[in-house]
């Protein structure tokens, strides 16, 4: 069970938000940078446990042949 933070009260969180209202793709990096939250997935996964739409690209690498998951980006 995950015990998700609290949007009003996580500036970690709150960064992320203001970072992805843009309705573009990030890529993890990009958000890494952007939003200086390291722990992208689980920092979405909170977001999305405070109830935002948040959706993710799924790829497959060419070269391994494995999904991955290159971009998010919130539902407009």
């Amino acid at each position: 069970m995950m015990h998700a933070a609290r949007l009003s009260r996580s500036p970690r969180l709150q960064r992320l938000h203001a970072f992805l209202r843009d309705g573009r793709e990030h890529s993890t990096r990009e958000i890494v940078t952007g939003a200086d939250v390291c722990a992208v997935n689980a920092a979405v996964a909170e977001l999305r446990a405070n109830g935002a739409e948040i959706a993710c690209r799924q790829g497959i690498d060419p070269m391994t042949m494995e999904r991955i998951f290159p971009d998010f980006r919130p539902f407009c």
